[in-house]
Parts: structure tokens; C-alpha cells; sequence
């Protein structure tokens, strides 16, 4: 069974890496400005304090750049290798227990930042994903010594059932991010 799993992800990584994002605004959410509503997306950036001081920077971002808040968050990450700029991954979701049914999102990572004061990336949306845009994961330092970690997103229902869902798609989407959040946040007090 695992076999088959493999050779499955395999597929749908391959097809993901010939692919590019759907979006005409690959890496906005590098800038203090997300593509919105006008433009049909939903947007949202939620910020927490994770800790203090120069070693709860460090274990944050080296989490955050190790696929640590996806997993920290119930994901698989397929193949797992570390964030790169251009890397294709498929974070999978799968239903405690089993291996099957799962869903498979595929994406790309369209930027890094890896400075004194900022350390994270963000990934676009690539065929097959359920929704349509981007989203970013970074760790921030604040000149006080403040830790915090964001996450910052736009996007929009791309496949059938992501548009059927309407509010119960981004009740999962908001779940989600809280996840991410507290993962984070749970890294750093290890």
C-alpha cells in the first residue's frame, strides 16, 4: 500500500513541477499590499508573538524553513527537501488513520527571505490545488526583541469543490492558519 502512495505523490509531483502558478500576481505577498477583493481574492495576515530575544528568532525561523509549521499543522510534505526558492512540494492532507482518501495540494515557493530581522517564504498555488493564489509564512524580529510569526494570504476558490464549500472552505482555510500559528508558537517553547 505504501508503495502505491509513493508512486502516487511521485505522479502528482512530477505534473506539479511542469506546471506554473495560476495567478498573475506571483510574489505579492512580498509587499505590504495583497492583491484583494477588486481582484476577486480573499485576503487576510494574522500575526502572534512567539517569544523573545535571539534564540526564539532562530528556532522559529529554522522551523518555518524546515516545513516545520505545514507538518506542525497535521501535513504531510512531499518530497520534504528544505524551502529553496522555485521548489515544487505537495502538502498532502490526509485523514487521521488512513492512508486514503487524502488531498494533495501542490505548490510552489515563489520567494525566501533570509535577513537579521525576517526569515521565511512564501508559496503560490500550482493545477490541482484547491484554491488560487499565495501565501506566506514569515518570522520577524522587532528592533525591542520581540519574536512574532505571520501568516498572509490571497486567495480564491479554484476547483469545484472549493467553490461549492463557500463559507465552510474558509472556516478550513481560517482552522488552518490558527493551526500554523500555533505551531509556531509551540517550536519555539521546545
Amino acid at each position: 500500500m505504501e508503495w502505491r502512495r509513493r508512486a502516487g505523490l511521485r505522479g502528482a509531483y512530477e505534473r506539479a513541477c511542469a506546471a506554473g502558478p495560476g495567478y498573475g500576481e506571483v510574489g505579492a505577498t512580498a509587499g505590504p499590499v495583497l492583491p484583494g477583493p477588486e481582484a476577486g481574492y480573499r485576503v487576510f495576515r494574522r500575526r502572534i508573538t512567539v517569544g523573545h530575544g535571539p534564540e526564539a528568532f532562530e528556532r522559529a525561523g529554522a522551523y518555518v524553513l524546515d516545513w516545520g509549521t505545514q507538518r506542525g499543522a497535521g501535513f504531510g510534505v512531499y518530497p520534504g527537501a528544505p524551502v529553496t526558492p522555485g521548489a515544487t512540494t505537495l502538502v498532502v492532507l490526509r485523514l487521521p488513520g488512513t492512508a486514503f482518501p487524502r488531498l494533495v495540494i501542490p505548490c510552489r515557493v515563489i520567494w525566501t527571505v533570509n535577513t537579521a530581522e525576517r526569515v521565511g517564504f512564501a508559496y503560490g498555488t500550482l493545477p490541482g490545488h484547491p484554491e488560487r493564489g499565495e501565501e506566506s509564512f514569515v518570522v520577524g524580529r522587532d528592533p525591542d526583541g520581540r519574536v512574532w510569526f505571520e501568516v498572509a494570504a490571497f486567495s480564491r476558490p479554484e476547483l469545484w469543490y472549493a467553490r461549492l464549500g463557500g463559507p465552510l472552505t474558509r472556516l478550513l482555510q481560517d482552522l488552518a492558519t490558527r493551526r500554523y500559528l500555533r505551531a509556531v508558537a509551540a517550536a519555539v517553547r521546545r
